[in-house]
């Protein structure tokens, strides 16, 4: 079965990694360890809303682009 997976960014760091040490998930290695094996894993696509940085956190933009920087390598 040709598998693509669509990931909300967004709701995935604020749902379910945010204060937690697992912000730097392999998205890859992650679905093909938790898809069957019949599941042919062809793209992975990672959407989020940009953020931009703020009088308390003016770092925050730089952040999320590295990590989406990585997320493309």
């Amino acid at each position: 079965m040709r598998t693509y997976i669509y990931i909300d960014g967004f709701n995935f760091y604020y749902g379910a990694v945010k204060g937690t040490p697992y912000k730097w998930l392999d998205f890859k290695k992650l679905f093909s360890m938790t898809l069957a094996q019949h599941n042919q894993l062809l793209k992975i696509k990672y959407f989020t809303a940009l953020v931009n940085p703020t009088a308390s956190d003016p770092d925050k933009q730089l952040r999320q682009r590295s990590f989406i920087r990585a997320l493309e390598t």
